[in-house]
């Protein structure tokens, strides 16, 4: 038997990069590769990118003129090393990664990496292997199913794509170009995937993609089903207690997503729903396709349906044009919503965007400035969110050993930690438990008696300032 190769992936950004992060592994675990925790004594590295943040780019040269170092090393030790960039950046700017890191030897877009077998073998023949065209099979057809110790060594939440690619062409974003139009996978395969996570001790399941609202698969009947139906199937399946999703647009809730999280208790009453921008005005600069009003609109759709359910969202500041005007309004959206958790981001631009050809840009200062008054705002809303559950009884769903001998960690509904003192036993069931404390951004707690539902609804909470 040869003996095992050794992968190391380090995966930047998205939860989509997360995914499929995880099968480059099943893929490769089937060519003998098995993962190390370090870079320095791997066969073949990884850079998984994310082309969304700031610098994103950058921070890969940095990355990749550490590891020319590594692979000279290892070549000194008589061991051949490969290093790999894939995803986002890769789909950007392959050509200029070969032009500016020749240490990189295989180069391959989100698209492509079932291919990785066939592109090391490239690499290891002809020098060097480049792959940044959309292929015309599904990739997740070619993929092998993880292994059931790999789907145990996990966890018990687990990722499940079911769409990939954006058709709303934001002029701020890259995804249509480096993850192409929207596609959406069959239920079937969705649900085969699903069931085969449960069998293997999986109890939570996050849907994925990069507008998963807009997901229009085939379902069994031959219908397209929307994502609200999907929901209804794999609630279905048994072992799933939990039920997520996540990237949402505005645009895309309809009447079914709406009435699933009325109607299920296994999803989860937390959306995350970027809005952006609190201005009409930057919103259609950004080409989002909705207004404040549409936006609000849809946030009491959500809430008559289900009164504890709560938000999260993202906020670019300093988009080009945004005048001090257009800020407040984020303020007071923000202020007015009333979040649980929230992401926001100076704006950057992305080459190959419209955005990135816009004029009147904000200063650096003058963008700096604005974050931090948005980021308090945001902190003292989920500061808020979070207190407001000491003294209520919350169901959760433990995960693992925690930090302190004998603690265990889970997640509430709205994804935040709580710690318990318990035994192991209980990772993997959903427990009552009494919030005691509020340490940062973590709950603590005691395993309690049968659930009261005394959480007040979301809707009603004083939060923000």
């Amino acid at each position: 038997m040869s003996p095992k190769r050794k992968l190391h992936i380090k995966s930047y950004g998205c939860q989509m990069n997360a995914y499929d992060a995880q099968r480059m592994v099943d893929t490769l675990a089937v060519e003998g590769f098995v993962e190390t925790d370090s870079a320095d004594d791997a066969d073949l590295v990884i850079l998984n990118t994310c082309h969304i943040r700031e610098k994103a780019s950058e921070k890969v040269y940095s990355e990749l003129g550490r590891l020319r170092l590594t692979k000279q090393e290892a070549a000194g030790e008589g061991r051949q090393m490969r290093i790999a960039v894939a995803g986002c950046v890769a789909q950007a700017e392959g050509d200029e990664i070969i032009r500016r890191a020749p240490a990189v030897d295989i180069v391959v877009g989100p698209q492509s990496y079932h291919h990785l077998p066939k592109l090391i073998e490239r690499a290891n023949s002809e020098g060097r292997a480049i792959e940044t065209e959309f292929p015309a099979e599904d990739k997740f057809a070619s993929l092998p199913q993880p292994a059931p110790a790999a789907i145990r060594a996990r966890g018990i939440s687990a990722f499940v794509t079911v769409q990939e690619g954006c058709d709303k062409f934001c002029t701020f974003c890259v995804v249509p170009y480096t993850r192409g139009a929207e596609v959406s996978r069959p239920v079937a395969k969705i649900a085969d995937d699903a069931k085969r996570l449960a069998d293997h001790g999986v109890r939570e399941i996050t849907l994925i993609g990069q507008n998963v609202n807009a997901y229009h698969g085939e379902g069994p009947d031959g219908a397209t089903w929307s994502l609200g139906k999907l929901l209804h199937r794999l609630a279905d399946i048994p072992g799933i207690a939990r039920l997520r999703y996540s990237t949402s647009h505005p645009r895309d809730v309809d009447d079914s997503l709406i009435a699933a999280h009325r109607d299920l208790p296994a999803l989860m009453p937390f959306v995350h729903l970027p809005v952006q921008s609190g201005s009409d005005r930057i919103l259609a600069a950004m080409n989002r396709k909705h207004t404040v009003r549409d936006y609000c609109e849809t946030i009491e759709r959500f809430r008559r349906a289900r009164q504890d359910i709560a938000f999260s969202s993202d906020f670019i500041v300093g988009f080009p044009g945004e005048k001090v005007e257009d800020f407040s309004a984020t303020l007071a959206l923000v202020t007015q919503i009333g979040y649980g958790a929230a992401y926001s981001f100076k704006y950057s631009p992305r080459p190959g965007t419209p955005a990135a050809e816009m004029q009147e840009t904000v200063s650096t200062a003058e963008m700096d400035e604005r974050l931090a008054r948005l980021q308090d705002l945001i902190n003292s809303q989920q500061s808020a969110f979070n207190a407001a559950a000491i003294g209520t009884t919350t169901d959760v769903l433990f995960e693992a050993p925690a930090r302190y001998p004998g603690q265990i960690v889970g997640r509430s509904a709205y994804l935040q930690p709580v710690h318990v003192m318990g035994s192991a036993e209980i990772i993997g069931q959903v427990l009552p438990v009494r919030i005691e404390k509020l340490e940062r951004f973590s709950l603590l707690g005691t395993l309690a008696a049968p659930i009261s539902h005394d959480r007040p609804a979301a809707s009603q909470m004083t939060i923000g300032a």
